[in-house]
């Protein structure tokens, strides 16, 4: 049964093409074989989220109908994916290590800004009391270390 409802508020609810949510799931050709995919695409993306198998349908030729139920799943799905990237890139561009020093111990961060024209990254040091004990600007691919930082630690926070 496809409903179709056109009007710019309403959802689209068609075999091939569902909106809702922010998202959209379309079934399209899977172009490595004779079966079907849907992707997942946020609204205002120009990239699917995820692409994944779907089901032929009974025929074993079309596939099967989009519905409520795989759409819920597809969207939580696609969302999953999304968190999981978005926690990846903060790991890739913020990290800390943790050194013992007499004075204490100190926390050593970096942050990585990926800027298209002038990439670069901070590297600071916190106290145990999260006073902020030096701050300088190092080139993005610095390689953060337990042994670097304790070197910047030991050469007076010097710019490395």
């Amino acid at each position: 049964m496809e409903q179709a409802l056109h009007d710019d508020d309403s959802p689209v609810q068609e075999a091939r093409l569902w909106q809702g949510n922010g998202w959209t799931a379309r079934v399209i050709k899977n172009e490595d074989d004779d079966g079907w995919a849907v992707a997942m695409i946020k609204d205002g993306e120009p990239e699917p989220a995820l692409v994944g198998p779907w089901t032929m349908g009974r025929d074993k030729k079309n596939p099967k109908p989009l519905d409520l139920p795989a759409f819920h799943t597809l969207v939580k799905t696609a969302n999953e994916v999304l968190r999981r990237h978005e926690q990846q890139l903060h790991a890739q561009l913020h990290k800390q290590v943790l050194v013992n020093t007499q004075a204490g111990q100190i926390k050593v961060l970096l942050d990585i800004v990926p800027d298209e024209d002038d990439p670069y990254a901070t590297l600071s040091a916190v106290d145990a009391d999260g006073e902020q004990l030096a701050q300088v600007r190092v080139a993005p691919d610095f390689k953060l270390s337990a042994s670097s930082a304790e070197r910047w630690i030991d050469g007076g926070y010097r710019r490395p």
